[in-house]
């Protein structure tokens, strides 16, 4: 007696493939957009940061008494406003930590790498968009006020250095991104996201101008991010410009690949 055997049907790839909602790539960015912008520390720290670059820029129209052109002016705060982008950054990944979201990220997007390069891409686009505007307005703000002309017609001079300053706040937030998926804890993230960015190279520095045997330290400290940063934005530094755009983009790819590392290998 023979009986037939009916092979049973695999309902999971049938489903899958006839399921409308199966999570695509472009629906996982806009779902780490939609976390990321529905969060009032993102809203926070991007009002900070037009707040402080803005003030800023006009205090320094003011004290130069017009000597300073209005695009140097919206960007000479880099140096602070950076930290708001890192921190931001940092908020991003080890909320969902804190918060145990990040267990039901990944449940419904097993891909760590494509958890991390989405939520990277929200972030860094928002931040660059954001600040990009925020450093627009802040020229223009000190050309009101100082009654300076801006050379819109020399891009180099003019729209350049803005879109290089808004490219390093989204460097910086990628950055944080990086620290907060390598420590998972934010606290931890955003002191050593605002060490890299703002002690360290100030730490250097001191000690290269201090200590004679160790000048090699204030030349090293040429290729940290803030640094990095300035000689990208305003060209004239030791530092060329496209060194200092690779260095930049070095330090994104070593965070970055740091925190893919431990997605990867450890659990949520």
């Amino acid at each position: 007696m023979t009986t037939a055997t009916t092979a049973a049907p695999d309902l999971r790839s049938r489903d899958r493939a006839a399921s409308p909602y199966r999570l695509s790539a472009g629906r996982l960015v806009r779902a780490e957009f939609l976390k990321l912008l529905t969060l009032r520390s993102t809203w926070w720290s991007l009002a900070l940061t037009l707040l402080l670059t803005v003030g800023m820029a006009m205090l320094i129209g003011a004290a130069s008494e017009g000597n300073v052109e209005p695009v140097t002016a919206a960007v000479l705060p880099i140096q602070f406003t950076m930290l708001l982008a890192g921190i931001l950054g940092a908020i991003a990944v080890s909320g969902e930590y804190s918060t145990g979201m990040i267990r039901s990220t990944l449940t419904a997007e097993p891909r760590r790498g494509a958890v991390l390069a989405s939520k990277a891409l929200a972030v860094a686009v928002t931040v660059f968009v954001a600040t990009l505007v925020t450093f627009v307005a802040a020229a223009l703000v000190v050309a009101a006020t100082t009654g300076a002309a801006i050379a819109w017609d020399d891009p180099e001079s003019s729209l350049m250095p803005l879109l290089y300053a808004a490219l390093s706040m989204a460097a910086f937030a990628l950055l944080g991104v990086g620290f907060g998926f390598a420590l998972r804890n934010g606290p931890a993230a955003i002191a050593s996201t605002v060490g890299v960015l703002f002690v360290l190279p100030i730490a250097m520095q001191i000690v290269g101008a201090v200590a004679t045997a160790w000048t090699w330290v204030g030349e090293v400290a040429q290729y940290l991010p803030m640094t990095a940063a300035q000689a990208f934005i305003m060209p004239g530094a030791d530092l060329s410009q496209g060194a200092a755009a690779l260095t930049l983009a070095l330090w994104v790819v070593a965070l970055l690949g740091a925190g893919w590392l431990v997605l990867r290998t450890r659990d949520a």
